[in-house]
């Protein structure tokens, strides 16, 4: 595939609405800030966030600088935004990071809680770090999390319920992984890439952590901004065809320097 050029990224960005106008309504971004506010676990992806984020404006406020959600308050329904300017600033900053992995071997787990969207871009990422030398961690088998198995195919980790891959926000099938691999006496990642939960809960394990995150998911964002996260990358983590993604993630490898010559 061709390497678009930021300006085309953006436009592809807008016109496929993975950044833009996404699909994501207001109303429901500001019932997940209200709820991350009101202390609701399962809006936090995996981070302890303790008594510092219990008003919703606050958690606007960053959402509107880090994502690109209209700032105003009062503006209660209707279509929310995604600024792709910052998409593709956070591709650049997770660009970096692989950088950094590849030119020291790094260990890399890769994970999605959004099988339906991600699981190609993680793919490619992780094939992309495997051929420049990095171990893809491989997880223990028989892992149990959330009444579904944590099973691991094309390198990613995700969550197995009835043949079926599942659609999950919740920490555990991460917390699962470092924990089985922590019995085993196994080292931990060097790096994790992921989203959701599975992203939360490794930077709030001390591990270093990016992810993929849409406009209703203000915990990732939050995450990077205290610093527990490396990068969160704000787009719409499931639009109508996952080959939306391709010419992003194009970009990315091309970034990192992870495409071959």
């Amino acid at each position: 595939m061709p390497i678009p050029s930021r300006p085309e990224l953006a436009e592809h960005l807008v016109r496929t609405r993975i950044a833009g106008n996404v699909a994501t309504p207001r109303d429901n971004n500001l019932s997940h800030y209200r709820r991350l506010a009101n202390g609701d676990r399962h809006y936090w992806l995996g981070l302890e966030l303790g008594d510092r984020w219990t008003d919703e404006q606050d958690v606007l406020a960053v959402m509107a600088e880090r994502c690109g959600v209209v700032d105003d308050p009062e503006f209660r329904s209707g279509q929310d935004t995604i600024d792709p300017e910052l998409t593709i600033d956070g591709l650049e900053r997770m660009a970096g990071r692989l950088r950094k992995a590849a030119e020291g071997g790094e260990r890399v787990l890769f994970a999605t809680g959004h099988p339906g969207g991600l699981l190609d871009v993680h793919r490619q990422t992780a094939d992309g770090l495997r051929a420049a030398g990095c171990e893809i961690v491989r997880i223990p088998e028989g892992l149990v999390a959330d009444e579904g198995m944590v099973v691991q195919f094309a390198d990613i980790s995700m969550l197995e319920r009835g043949a079926t891959l599942w659609h999950t926000h919740s920490p555990e099938p991460m917390r699962a992984i470092l924990d089985a691999l922590e019995s085993e006496g196994r080292p931990l990642p060097d790096l994790v890439v992921a989203d959701h939960g599975w992203a939360g809960y490794a930077g709030q394990r001390g591990l270093d952590s990016m992810g993929y995150a849409d406009c209703n998911d203000p915990a990732l964002f939050i995450g990077e901004a205290e610093g527990t996260l490396q990068v969160t990358i704000p787009l719409d983590d499931h639009v109508t065809s996952p080959r939306h993604y391709d010419p992003m993630t194009a970009y990315l490898l091309n970034a990192a320097g992870l495409l071959p010559e």
